[in-house]
């Protein structure tokens, strides 16, 4: 389980392909606090650690990609060179600085437009309708794995909601990177998971 809030942004140094797929991520963590077994959201999705070393001047650690994980994010589309946000499991006794994320993507979500603040600025995200039942005003999204506030959602024919991106976030994430028509993963609050499921009962 993760918070939502960055520690590290990492990049994928190597894509092995040989049956299956796994990714290689460099990272500033110290290799004696990463744990063969343990988990580490990337880019919001939680991912195992097989493997981790030292090659460079850069830690790294990797990760086996299933085919179910590519079919539900953003995964499928990483190469060499791609940033990812980087946050280690939640221990007890942590600060819950944002919201409990599980990593479990429920679908990818595109950035349909971008509106420039004074001190902030404002991303309308365009995810599929399926999910508009989990998404409320004021509640919480993991988009690539940050830990957000849903702004404002749009009338009930538009799948769209909003969210603010303040500078400390867009220094410290993936998230300079993001630009119109960027895709990202969204998981929904899982708490708006058993609610839906209960109304449904």
């Amino acid at each position: 389980m993760f918070t939502g809030i960055i520690s590290d942004i990492g990049e994928i140094i190597d894509v092995i392909e040989n049956g299956s797929r796994a990714i290689k991520i460099s990272c500033s963590y110290p290799l004696d606090d990463i744990y063969i077994g343990s988990s580490i959201s990337c880019s919001g999705v939680c991912l195992t650690v097989v493997d981790k070393g030292h090659e460079g001047n850069k830690n790294f650690f990797l990760v086996d990609i299933s085919k179910e994980t590519d079919d539900k994010s953003t995964t499928k589309y990483w190469k060499i060179g791609s940033r990812i946000n980087l946050e280690k499991s939640l221990k007890v006794g942590d600060e819950l600085g944002g919201h409990f994320v599980y990593g479990h993507v429920d679908c990818i979500a595109k950035i349909h437009d971008i509106e420039q603040g004074e001190n902030s600025n404002i991303f309308i995200i365009d995810y599929p309708k399926d999910f508009k039942k989990f998404i409320a005003r004021k509640g919480s999204v993991s988009l690539d794995g940050i830990s957000l506030t849903v702004n404002e959602v749009f009338e009930a024919d538009e799948s769209m909601f909003t969210v603010n991106i303040i500078p400390h976030t867009k220094k410290f994430t993936t998230w300079s990177d993001i630009a119109i028509n960027s895709e990202i993963n969204l998981e929904v609050d899982p708490l708006s998971r058993y609610l839906a499921n209960y109304k449904d009962i």
